[in-house]
């Protein structure tokens, strides 16, 4: 039963269903009228809960974006586990330390319990109604264009009800920024494939021939690619696939690759011109115009340049000849420079040569409803809100998921320039940086508290609908969800479409009943199929893939020579993004804290890595403390000599140094996106991450690097970890 002051196809568009896909849904029938209903919390407990046993529900990681399916485990109505759902294509019942690490941050103490006003340098504490109504006014006296939302990725319903209301509003003022996204390897997969996000059939290559991208550890699927490469492992009719990781700072990816190349920085694209150039010599079939734009990418010339030696190029060569079908893959390494987008492009087309483009390079699934599809954020959004600022065309502005006063580039001056909005609300779980400059701050639940719907931007097999809900009652009466939030602002726009739910819970179900048919429920009843969707949490959607473009082409590609040396600033720097810290939105978990690094094992703290040979030319040792500047600031860290690293660069991870956001990320480490300089790809606008150059001084200090392995040598004590000898050499007296 729908109400008549609209129809069924504004119905749809409400819920979600709207534009091109209404067709999909279909006349269907519905039980639930208007959207109301009584509501009686689905965490409450229930009749089949014994004490001491634990019950397990579904829902969505919201740790990353790659949208894998978790199952939490709830005893006596805490959630104290998760693990994978195994009904999910992306992960299949596997999870990442960072997933675990959920849970923590749902029972965080700097968590924020209630909204808060600006009062003076301090916040107040105020209600959920004078807050809504506070944001009421504001918007209602503001230009309606004059209105803005930043957010991180956002998809799922949430997109739906913020487009709704942007709509209710007036303004199409959403911005969408990602500190660390593939944002170049999209723009460039989308002119050579005709898609920005392939999918990739590791599973079905022989060779993978890696540039730089991390999906080990933290590139767009991790936990995805992970299940991929252990089917990669075991071969394609028994022949063992192999893997090459092209990088200037060796990965999680690169220390599991049967060769790891120290390429120097920026010269990726190169290299793989010099491949098509070095298969087309040795027979392989290539398009006349690709043979003539490459020729004058020789061995010698390559290796010179890439500090790739000839005898590893040959022998790349000869093994992405001869083992086919292979797939090379475009990562951070390779897209962060002022010519990223000719790396990518490069790279691609190696990929085109090699005839990968429908074997292991195939077209992803369509989203049938594109009103919920991922809208992915960039740099160049951000610069356009910040434009929009200082032209005076923002007086309200959202943020939600995004922090940019911690990680754009001092170049941007965020800080100042968000003095400049008269109104700042931040929908927050923590007092991070760029809440603190708030005017309001409204708390949200955690991942694990709150309802949602959530649709991957890599899809592993068809396209799909994963579902987030509440594991466990909320911590704190005091926050809400995004999608509760949104709903109640469209009810001061539009109470005639939106009054008749009464919270988010209710809407969603409407959403998902309201087309069952489309969702595989066409003859279940209505709750059947909602405690289907539940149970299982996630929905697969009938979808068709699209199509992908195959015809290699060289025309456009122009890549510069290897930089020439700076005698002031003689490194590179690599900002490294690791599984822990990602972009530093977790540094206030203290498990991931706690958690050694993967390749350094190094806990608590960031650290400056630089490769022996750089270390000894410096003077430095494991534990000084260096300075690291650029032009546009300077940092401090403790020195860590690693051999995989070329020594051309050091790098500094990501995600610590905050000024803000708990007791467990404030002043811990240092902070290098404040010393990134404002170099940008000259096709997509993006910052250039690993254009930084920049000088290391000695700072007068050091300290023991706090590592899992123990200090420096691997000793624990003046003893060694773990010692391995004959047992009749063993003096069980002396060792005990």
């Amino acid at each position: 039963m729908i109400e008549n002051s609209f129809n069924r196809r504004d119905f749809l568009k409400v819920l979600g269903w709207g534009g091109a896909t209404v067709a999909l849904s279909g006349c269907g029938n519905t039980s639930v009228e208007d959207g109301r209903e009584y509501v009686t919390s689905y965490v409450e407990t229930a009749d089949y809960i014994i004490p001491s046993i634990g019950t397990y529900f579904n829902s969505t990681c919201a740790q990353c974006d790659a949208g894998c399916g978790i199952m939490g485990r709830v005893r006596e109505g805490r959630v104290l586990k998760l693990e994978g759902n195994p009904d999910s294509p992306i992960n299949s019942g596997k999870m990442c330390g960072l997933g675990q690490a959920g849970v923590q941050a749902h029972y965080n103490p700097d968590r924020v319990r209630e909204p808060l006003l600006r009062n003076g340098d301090k916040g107040e504490a105020i209600t959920w109604e004078k807050a809504l109504q506070l944001v009421s006014e504001k918007v209602a006296s503001a230009n309606p264009g004059s209105v803005a939302f930043l957010t991180g990725g956002v998809s799922g319903h949430v997109k739906v009800l913020l487009k709704n209301y942007l709509d209710a509003i007036g303004s199409d003022q959403h911005y969408v920024y990602e500190a660390v996204a593939p944002s170049v390897v999209r723009a460039a997969n989308k002119k050579a494939y005709g898609v920005e996000m392939p999918r990739l059939r590791l599973d079905r290559a022989k060779v993978v021939v890696s540039f730089g991208a991390d999906f080990l550890g933290t590139w767009v699927s991790p936990v995805h690619f992970s299940r991929q490469y252990a089917k990669f492992r075991k071969g394609v009719n028994g022949e063992r696939g192999v893997l090459v990781q092209v990088e200037s700072k060796m990965t999680i990816t690169g220390a599991n690759a049967d060769r790891w190349l120290a390429i120097r920085p920026g010269t990726e694209g190169i290299l793989a011109l010099g491949l098509v150039n070095a298969l087309s010599a040795a027979g392989l079939t290539v398009p006349a115009e690709v043979a003539a734009a490459v020729k004058d990418y020789t061995l010698d010339r390559v290796s010179n340049d890439t500090g790739v030696s000839v005898e590893h190029i040959g022998k790349l060569t000869a093994l992405l000849k001869d083992r086919s079908p292979s797939l090379v893959i475009a990562g951070g390494a390779a897209e962060g420079y002022a010519h990223g987008s000719q790396n990518a492009a490069a790279v691609a087309l190696l990929n085109q040569v090699l005839g990968n483009v429908g074997k292991t390079v195939e077209a992803p699934a369509s989203m049938p409803f594109p009103q919920m599809a991922p809208i992915t954020g960039n740099r160049s959004s951000l610069q356009a809100l910040n434009d929009s600022i200082a032209q005076d065309g923002v007086k309200v502005l959202f943020n939600c998921g995004a922090n940019p006063i911690y990680s754009a580039p001092a170049s941007m001056n965020m800080k100042e320039s968000l003095k400049k909005v008269p109104f700042k609300v931040a929908f927050a779980h923590y007092m991070d940086e760029t809440a603190m400059e708030a005017d309001l701050v409204l708390p949200l639940n955690s991942s694990m508290e709150g309802w949602g719907t959530v649709v991957p931007e890599y899809f592993a097999e068809g396209a799909q609908l994963n579902i987030q809900q509440p594991l466990m009652e909320k911590l704190h009466p005091g926050t809400l969800g995004m999608g509760d939030v949104l709903l109640a602002l469209l009810k001061q726009r539009r109470p005639a479409e939106y009054s008749g739910y009464e919270d988010y819970y209710a809407y969603l179900k409407n959403a998902m009943v309201a087309i069952k048919g489309a969702l595989g429920g066409e003859n279940e009843d209505d709750d059947v199929f909602w405690d289907s969707v539940l149970s299982q949490g996630v929905v697969k959607l009938t979808s068709s893939s699209n199509a992908l473009v195959s015809s290699a082409s060289a025309a456009g590609l122009q890549l510069p020579p290897p930089a020439v040396e700076d005698g002031t600033y003689p490194l590179r720097l690599i900002p490294a993004v690791t599984p822990n810290m990602r972009d530093g939105r977790h540094a206030n978990e203290p498990w991931l804290q706690e958690s050694p690094d993967p390749l350094t094992t190094i806990v608590w703290d960031s650290w400056v890595e630089m490769h022996p040979k750089t270390a000894a030319k410096l003077g430095v040792v494991e534990g000084d403390i260096v300075e690291v500047a650029s032009k546009n600031g300077a940092i401090k860290g403790q020195v860590y000599v690693y051999s995989g690293i070329h020594p051309d660069v050091i790098s500094v991870p990501l995600g610590y140094g905050h000024e803000a956001m708990g007791r467990y990320s404030k002043g811990v480490g240092a902070n290098a996106f404040k010393i990134l300089d404002p170099v940008f790809d000259q096709q997509t606008g993006e910052l250039a991450m690993y254009e930084t150059r920049v000088k290391v001084t000695k700072a007068g200090k050091r300290v023991i690097v706090v590592k899992d392995e123990g200090p420096a040598g691997g000793n624990q004590s003046g003893r060694r970890i773990a010692l391995r000898m004959a047992s009749g050499k063993v003096n069980l007296a002396e060792e005990v």
